[in-house]
């Protein structure tokens, strides 16, 4: 999920066959991609060498250093006036999120919207970021905000109504809560996070019915994960629970 968010670019021109090699070693051999990519910057790699290097960290899980390294290809991007910049400040604060920094992680995409590049989708998705970054950070009012400027460029994005719904639940509202959900449903009802929530949300409303079906089913798809445990033991105040 991570990797393929790191991936995405908007209208990227063809890149050279070096950074390929790169990107293959940092996905397929991480530790050999890190020293190619650190190799690969001495010889004036530029952001795309520090690029590859953060997709290296990202793979061994160094979020730290991947979240810099991205920042550094941001910066060095800026210099040469690359079409990428914003696609890498992302980068960084998905990897700022993933060392659990959501104050770095929202100046990161801070610094991605005020590029005033990001377009459609991946303008959906960056405010979709920075809501995860605010909520993260304690800052629901500014979260809702941010989430509601994503669905209104990622519609399609079933994440973004989760989060939505999870956030109106949060808040109390649970009219908004339902309806949310019932679109994340709509997009990917196999998901176990959708499922979860759609739980969560008719427990809340007193549903037991449906909040019943939702975490059994979260069972039904993934037995043996932490979802499932947790649907088990949402269960319990039922009465008899789920194998």
């Amino acid at each position: 999920m991570f990797l393929a968010l790191l991936l995405i670019s908007q209208d990227a021109p063809a890149e050279p066959p070096r950074f390929a090699e790169c990107m293959d070693l940092a996905t397929g051999d991480p530790v050999a991609g890190q020293a190619n990519a650190i190799k690969w910057r001495g010889e004036g790699g530029g952001a795309l060498a520090r690029q590859c290097l953060g997709v290296a960290y990202a793979n061994q899980s160094r979020w730290d250093s991947a979240a810099a390294a991205f920042e550094d290809a941001a910066k060095e991007a800026e210099l040469t006036r690359s079409a990428k910049v914003a696609d890498y400040w992302v980068q960084s604060g998905n990897a700022w999120l993933a060392a659990g920094n959501p104050a770095r992680a929202r100046a990161a995409f801070d610094a991605a919207l005020a590029t005033a590049t990001l377009t459609g989708l991946a303008l959906g998705e960056a405010n979709l970021d920075r809501s995860r970054a605010l909520v993260a950070a304690g800052d629901i009012e500014g979260a809702r905000g941010d989430i509601d400027k994503a669905l209104a460029d990622a519609p399609a994005d079933p994440l973004a109504w989760l989060l939505s719904a999870t956030l109106a639940r949060r808040e109390g509202d649970l009219k908004r809560a339902a309806a949310d959900i019932a679109e994340a449903l709509k997009r990917s009802p196999d998901d176990v996070s959708v499922q979860f929530e759609a739980g969560n949300i008719a427990a809340a409303a007193g549903d037991e019915a449906n909040a019943r079906t939702a975490w059994s089913r979260v069972i039904e798809l993934s037995p043996g994960s932490q979802a499932a445990t947790s649907a088990r033991k949402a269960l319990e105040q039922f009465g008899a629970t789920e194998k």
